[in-house]
């Protein structure tokens, strides 16, 4: 009979709110791009068109989260034994470098039109920027709820988008009321570029969490040694070694360890006993701890040392 292994544990992800809140926003932010690109176009405004493309990437943005999201519910196979729930991770990733070089052109943008500025209709700029502020505030709220119930750095990278936009929201209110009280245009671009460097900001944030994961590196709120240590002191341990913690997705931690134990007590319940303290201290469910033997394992240097301290 042939088993497969990789159904030893469901690595699936369900979040049901998190793809109701995403559907409604996407509905939303499909329909408000599509008004606000023509407004920009119209009114021939920089700052406008600046918040136009980063709604696009919303849309993009949004579309990348549903589709990992649908992702994360599949269940593994014989090639993909962990699932598809990184595709959370790549699709945040993706989300952040979007806000990046978009933030990039619209600076540039900036630059290009304050060297030679242009006019702009301030009358339907405002009209189109006060119906987007009220959007971007509707949803950031729905988005900023979601984040608190339910981990999902899809969620959190959509959110950012939002917060760009409820901020290029303002900047563009701003800008128009500037530009009517002292007839300078060049706070359209000039607006429109700390609203770049906003965006920016957010976006190498997301870029920063999706690739320490995709790194998989030890994630923020663990400290390897401290946990090193807890595993140390269980009954029958005497060294641990070979040592990993990392995120295969948000929420959803994976921890491997050697460990050297006395010869008189029962590997098994050693096991039992790790695996019962890292679920229950720190959350973590899918652990793998090999019990080994210096005496008869080779670990080159490094076990001729612990058998010389035991000696």
């Amino acid at each position: 009979m042939k088993h497969a292994d990789y159904h030893h544990l469901n690595h699936v992800k369900e979040q049901s709110k998190s793809k109701k809140t995403l559907w409604i926003t996407l509905i939303l932010t499909l329909f408000f791009t599509i008004v606000e690109v023509v407004g920009g176009l119209l009114s021939n405004s920089l700052a406008l068109l600046s918040d136009s493309a980063h709604m696009i990437s919303d849309v993009v943005a949004l579309g990348l989260s549903m589709t990992a999201i649908y992702m994360a519910t599949r269940k593994p196979n014989q090639k993909y034994t962990f699932g598809f729930l990184r595709f959370e991770i790549i699709a945040s990733f993706l989300n952040g470098l979007a806000l990046a070089i978009i933030s990039i052109g619209i600076v540039i943008e900036g630059i290009k039109r304050m060297i030679n500025p242009q006019d702009v209709d301030l009358q339907l700029m405002l009209i189109i920027a006060s119906i987007g502020l009220v959007v971007n505030i509707v949803l950031t709220i729905v988005l900023s709820r979601s984040t608190k119930e339910e981990n999902n750095l899809n969620v959190k990278s959509a959110l950012w988008h939002f917060i760009g936009d409820l901020l290029s929201s303002v900047g563009v209110i701003t800008s128009a009321v500037l530009i009517h009280f002292t007839g300078y245009y060049i706070f359209d671009p000039l607006i429109s570029m700390v609203i770049g460097g906003i965006i920016f900001i957010g976006g190498a944030k997301i870029i920063r969490e999706s690739y320490s994961v995709l790194m998989e590196s030890v994630p923020e709120q663990f400290d390897l040694e401290a946990i090193r240590e807890a595993i140390s002191k269980v009954e029958g341990v005497e060294d641990v070694h070979e040592l990993h913690l990392w995120a295969v997705t948000t929420e959803h931690y994976s921890l491997t360890a050697h460990v050297f134990i006395r010869d008189n007590i029962q590997p098994y319940c050693v096991i039992m006993a790790i695996n019962h303290l890292l679920k229950t201290e720190y959350g973590i469910d899918h652990s793998t701890i090999q019990i080994e033997d210096p005496t008869i394992l080779d670990h080159g240097d490094y076990g001729k040392q612990f058998l010389l301290q035991q000696a």
